[in-house]
């Protein structure tokens, strides 16, 4: 029935994820341009690469669905595309362009989902667990449906930033840190952890078989 939200009623939360919907979105639209998707197709990978993990999160916190109850999800992939659409000759020679929104978004996801789980008083460990899930799920439904094999299992120390992360939210939650500076402090540290296991190509060992 309204296609614009109360701005009034956005709180700092609702701006990170905002923030990590974007950035999310923008990874999403720009590996489908890289798959020749058309305008429509490259808007539904963006949109379920943003929301993906947080309606996983949802529905296992039997809540309502996050973008269901506000249209300014939509609106923030919207942006994505358009950036992306008006950006895209500087993005595509941009190295590494879908790592960097990636990070970002991965980063802000993992504070988005901790606090969500936190607000509902569950304990830590599942904090941490809805954090991860925030973070990882929509990556792998976008790659899924981009015929990818999933980030989360090619890539150096994914999910292990986001289980990180969430423990240094605790910590410092623990310790009666002001609440904007764990969230400013999580999100850094989970994407510095990809950076720099992205760099010196840190990654936990790898399952052998029989020989």
């Amino acid at each position: 029935m309204f296609l614009f939200d109360d701005l009034a009623d956005i709180q700092l939360v609702d701006v990170i994820e905002m923030l990590g919907t974007v950035a999310f979105a923008i990874s999403g639209i720009r590996l489908a341009s890289a798959k020749r998707f058309d305008w429509f197709g490259a808007i539904v990978v963006g949109f379920v690469t943003a929301v993906g993990g947080g309606t996983l999160r949802d529905l296992l916190l039997n809540v309502p669905v996050f973008w269901m109850q506000a249209s300014r999800y939509i609106w923030c992939t919207v942006l994505a595309f358009l950036i992306v659409l008006c950006f895209r000759k500087f993005l595509v020679h941009l190295n590494n362009t879908i790592f960097w929104f990636d990070c970002i978004g991965l980063g802000l996801f993992a504070v988005v989902g901790y606090e969500k789980a936190l607000s509902l008083d569950f304990p830590v460990w599942v904090c941490i667990a809805m954090a991860t899930i925030t973070g990882i799920f929509g990556g792998i439904i976008r790659d899924i449906l981009i015929n990818e094999i999933p980030i989360i299992f090619t890539q150096e120390l994914y999910a292990v930033a986001c289980i990180l992360g969430g423990l240094l939210f605790s910590i410092l939650y623990y310790l009666n840190i002001d609440l904007v500076v764990i969230e400013i402090a999580t999100a850094v540290f989970v994407v510095i952890i990809r950076i720099v296991a992205t760099k010196y190509h840190l990654r936990l060992p790898i399952l052998k078989g029989e020989d």
